[in-house]
């Protein structure tokens, strides 16, 4: 399918995306928004079920970073066992718990900079939280996020940085978060890094990979 209009081309795209996930949002389990900055820590090579079962526990206890400040470095481990890296991100969780008591009266700040000066939290996760704890505009890019904006041709972006500054010129700011969630649902249940169900997809028809793997007609 050929379209000159890169507005409408990437309209369309946003529109089938809505059309298929209209209630796409975090899968991971959260109440506060410093729960969600753990479990997001938490999700690191770690699959989200995987980490909403270790959190079902863990947040029954911890709300706040004065609970884990409380709850001390040892039984903290022991709770977050299930997750990979368990030993990395007690130590991460522990020092971003204690940095946030003593810079921030214990609230998770709402801008990128601050956030990023945490232990354990780079700009994805920066954004993930500005985005879901907070509703401010951010466009969180993971695995899922670019290997769907790159088949799309939304992107040729060769880091995460240049393909979150690619997305961000062409979606509009009010659909940065909800799009994050969209690609990541449609990379898990269709467009998937090695196997994608390419005919069972929506936007094939805008696919750039699709177009170029394609098989042809058998003669």
């Amino acid at each position: 399918m050929r379209v000159n209009d890169k507005e409408l081309y990437v309209n369309e795209i946003l529109g089938l995306l809505e059309q298929e996930y209209p209630q796409a949002r975090t899968t991971l389990l959260y109440k506060t928004p410093f729960q969600l900055l753990v479990a997001v820590v938490l999700s690191a090579q770690t699959t989200d079920k995987q980490v909403n079962k270790i959190t079902s526990s863990l947040f029954e206890e911890v709300s706040g970073p004065d609970d884990v400040l409380s709850l001390g470095i040892t039984l903290l481990k022991e709770k977050i066992k299930g997750a990979g890296l368990y030993h990395q991100k007690s130590q991460q969780i522990m020092e971003t718990s204690r940095l946030l008591c003593e810079k921030y009266d214990g609230v998770v700040p709402q801008n990128r900079k601050e956030l990023m000066s945490l232990p354990g939290v780079g700009r994805k996760t920066a954004n993930v939280i500005l985005g879901t704890a907070f509703d401010i505009p951010a466009l969180a890019v993971d695995t899922h996020v670019s290997r769907v904006s790159r088949r799309l041709g939304l992107t040729a972006g060769k880091n995460v940085l240049e393909i979150e500054k690619d997305l961000c010129r062409v979606v509009p700011t009010q659909k940065w978060s909800s799009i994050h969630h969209r690609l990541i649902n449609h990379g898990r249940q269709i467009c998937q890094a090695r196997k994608p169900f390419c005919e069972h997809c929506l936007l094939k028809l805008y696919c750039k990979y699709y177009t170029e793997n394609k098989e042809l007609p058998k003669i």
